[in-house]
């Protein structure tokens, strides 16, 4: 249970890290999304997926929690902490086809690095799950 407790901080911290890098502003929402994003990646590094897929099926999963995040912003909170109205494709200025590749390379620098420290702690003896090709 305190794995899971600190991989939600640790999404949730780097996520508003990228949101500060990237756009200089940030929202408390986003530290969830981040939370609840990397405990999704996990989950995800778990599985026996190729990278790419892991990858793909992770940049879908971090748009829709973007998606979500971002009505319930506008529609409960009453205020929008971003708007892709201006990107190609986009779905309600919430998500486009850009972000969603950058999350595409984002997710699977982060489903590799999460493989990696799974293969780097585990002994045949201590871990019973199987640790997925990256």
């Amino acid at each position: 249970m305190l794995e899971r407790i600190a991989l939600f901080v640790l999404g949730g911290s780097g996520y508003l890290g990228v949101e500060l890098a990237w756009r200089g502003a940030t929202h408390w929402t986003m530290f969830v999304a981040g939370g609840v994003c990397l405990c999704g990646l996990q989950m995800l590094a778990e599985r026996p997926l190729p990278l790419a897929g892991a990858a793909c099926a992770g940049a879908a999963g971090v748009s829709g929690v973007e998606a979500a995040v971002g009505v319930l912003c506008r529609e409960v909170l009453h205020t929008a902490v971003w708007d892709y109205s201006a990107e190609w494709g986009n779905l309600a200025g919430l998500v486009c086809p850009r972000y969603t590749f950058y999350w595409f390379l984002l997710c699977g620098w982060v489903v590799w690095v999460l493989r990696a420290a799974r293969r780097a702690t585990c002994s045949p003896v201590s871990c019973t799950a199987k640790t997925a090709p990256g």
